[in-house]
């Protein structure tokens, strides 16, 4: 795309200008804030800044979370942010930016900033360089932290800090479930304010004050009325699930502490040479078939030694401790894993992988819209009309209620230290 192409579209974008408050804080006589959204995705960050400022400008690279956040927001959506020349975005106050987790999550490959996913990271910080906006706000998951054994992360801040900001000195994670959200989605932020308008080199943001316990449960959310027959268990999960119940009302174990692996059971080659790990779950898996074997042959007999199971669906993880009885009492996954049950009293991390938690006591797969309220994104959110695809995106997506809550630690860290 062209310069001159770039500002005829970004022209649009004119804002008047009025005051903001947070909580009767003022914050600006002058102007109302304006914010880009970097990796917008389908507008998490938009949905926490709609009510605190105005997008002049936002990137975003896939094309169907480009139509998602068109369908909601009412501002163009320009695409690969490495093609675009940080002086054709228009003047802002705040940089929201989510950018790509794969580099540094524990499901990909974790190359960091080898990775050209991660040096995006650097685009990041041309566009602040060229900009010097009052906030930055950067979001991905809470591997980033320990991520090369921490290099990553001081390699973020050291970057930062060069480029005059003020940023926290200890990683700063944070879970929905950490405000009484029924999610467990630990993110890492990181907020950053310029020195010279906050006149300190580190930023301490407690928010323990502001944590609270989990009082609601996941069926706060998700209920049994309405039309769910598409995302009722297929006859083939059922069987599954049917199978691996069976299989824990029957065993002497009710707490089991580690993945149950079938194809181990009556098996006695030497593991010697294999990880430590690995030969210890083996030995729990040969000492549990050894003390129930009577019952494990007779249930491998009439489950036909489990071989019309695709071979990830043979192995079994049982992480609800005794707070459930069966499997049908707890929230489900069918992972690469293993099938995982957990206790029903929140929902484990949303991934963007096809992984969608299985509500064991209505034998279905969350909704987009139970999912679009995980994630505290508003009931009037148009998502993808496809549900795989809004899933996805869905998983990908910011808690919209998270970052509110540290965009408002940074608003009014900064109208206190200004005396307002």
């Amino acid at each position: 795309m062209t310069k001159i192409a770039v500002q005829s579209r970004i022209s649009m974008f004119s804002v008047e200008k009025t005051r903001i408050s947070v909580r009767n804080t003022t914050l600006s006589k002058s102007k109302i804030l304006k914010f880009i959204d970097l990796f917008a995705g389908i507008g998490g960050f938009h949905l926490a800044m709609k009510n605190l400022g105005k997008c002049v400008f936002s990137s975003e690279i896939d094309a169907k979370a480009v139509a998602t956040y068109r369908q909601n927001f009412d501002c163009e959506v320009f695409g690969d942010i490495t093609e675009i020349s940080e002086a054709e975005i228009p003047d802002f106050d705040f940089l929201c930016a989510g950018f790509p987790c794969q580099p540094f999550s524990k499901g990909g490959a974790r190359h960091g900033f080898s990775d050209t996913r991660g040096t995006l990271f650097f685009d990041v910080c041309r566009i602040v360089d060229f900009h010097r906006p009052k906030f930055i706000l950067l979001e991905n998951v809470p591997n980033l932290a320990s991520h090369d054994h921490g290099k990553t992360y001081e390699t973020i801040l050291r970057n930062l800090k060069k480029l005059e900001y003020a940023v926290s000195k200890n990683p700063i994670i944070l879970s929905p479930d950490n405000f009484g959200i029924p999610v467990h989605r630990p993110r890492i932020y990181i907020p950053a304010i310029r020195k010279d308008f906050c006149e300190t080199e580190f930023l301490d943001f407690d928010f323990s004050s502001e944590f609270q316990n989990c009082e609601k449960d996941i069926y706060s959310i998700v209920e049994d009325s309405g039309d769910f027959d598409a995302f009722k268990i297929s006859d083939y999960e059922e069987r599954i699930l049917e199978m691996w119940d069976d299989f824990y009302q029957n065993i002497d174990l009710k707490i089991i502490g580690f993945p149950v692996w079938m194809e181990e059971f009556g098996k006695n080659y030497l593991t010697d040479d294999l990880p430590k790990w690995k030969q210890n779950f083996i030995a729990k898996n040969r000492d549990l078939y050894a003390r129930n074997k009577k019952f494990i042959d007779l249930w491998l007999r009439k489950n036909q030694n489990l071989e019309w199971c695709h071979p990830t669906h043979r192995k079994f993880e049982w992480q609800a401790g005794t707070h459930i009885s069966s499997v049908f009492e707890g929230l489900i996954q069918f992972r690469p894993s293993g099938v995982r049950v957990r206790k029903p009293d929140k929902f484990s991390t949303l991934v963007a992988m096809n992984h969608a938690q299985i509500v064991g006591k209505f034998r279905r797969r969350l909704s987009p819209d139970e999912t679009k309220k995980i994630q505290n994104f508003p009931d009037d959110f148009k998502l993808h009309a496809d549900k795989n695809t809004a899933m996805k995106q869905l998983g990908n997506a910011v808690n919209v209620e998270v970052v509110r809550k540290v965009i408002l630690k940074m608003l009014k860290f900064l109208a206190k230290k200004n005396g307002r």
